[in-house]
């Protein structure tokens, strides 16, 4: 078994408001979803080891949240992946209702064991290759892989055009420059997790869901009715 080694840490800290435009900046960088007549895909993954636990509850609510924005959209299909335990990987079925998939999140206990990042970037690479999958979001905390084949894996989905969002809980350096790589490759973004971020957070997951279901023009009639964060986001897109 590959020994665990402890990560460097960080000092404790907030999501910033320059964390959160950043972020906005970088989703307002994507193409256009072209119209397919089809919902919008979207794999959302979480790390469910057992330093997790403690947030297991708080992300189930925010993935409500992608949902109450995208329903009026002609729906969005969402894929609930985690990992957990020993060599334990597990991905549920399209869900296009909040309610089957947060029944199926609410399910799920964190378990200890190392992380599996390599499994959910595999997993999304072949489920992109059998119909289009427009984003992947991961919310974690640690990776103690290798990043390099990490890299490679993030490089293949950015060249199908599926963008990695990673949400970084807790102080762990190693896992923050592996997720901010991992983000570059695939033209994503990274952010931090925390609790004292959450509110922020359910806009911008909101914004990623919105943007994955309706493309622009759906993002376009968010920002014009909600204002705030996603009104700086449309400002920001070129080229429409």
């Amino acid at each position: 078994m590959t020994k665990i080694t402890k990560p460097d840490s960080l000092p404790p800290s907030k999501s910033s408001r320059q964390d959160i435009e950043g972020f906005l900046r970088q989703v307002a960088t994507l193409p256009a979803v072209r119209g397919t007549g089809q919902s919008g895909r979207l794999i959302f993954a979480m790390d469910a080891t057992a330093s997790r636990e403690p947030s297991w509850d708080q992300a189930a609510q925010i993935q409500g949240r992608m949902f109450e924005e995208t329903a009026a959209l002609g729906g969005l299909d969402v894929q609930l992946c985690y990992y957990r335990g020993f060599d334990e990987f597990e991905a549920s079925p399209w869900y296009g209702s909040s309610r089957d998939l947060l029944a199926r999140m609410s399910a799920v206990r964190c378990r200890a064991g190392q992380t599996q990042l390599e499994q959910v970037l595999r997993h999304a690479l072949a489920e992109t290759r059998r119909r289009r999958v427009q984003a992947l979001v991961f919310v974690g905390d640690s990776m103690e892989e290798n990043l390099d084949r990490l890299g490679s894996l993030a490089g293949q989905l950015g060249v199908l055009g599926v963008p990695l969002f990673l949400f970084h809980e807790g102080r762990d350096a190693r896992a923050g420059r592996a997720f901010a790589e991992l983000a570059r490759l695939s033209g994503g973004a990274v952010c931090p997790f925390d609790a004292g971020s959450a509110d922020q957070l359910r806009e911008l997951l909101g914004a990623v869901a919105v943007y994955a279901a309706g493309g622009r023009q759906a993002l376009r009639a968010l920002g014009e009715r909600r204002g705030g964060r996603t009104l700086q986001l449309l400002k920001q897109l070129q080229g429409d």
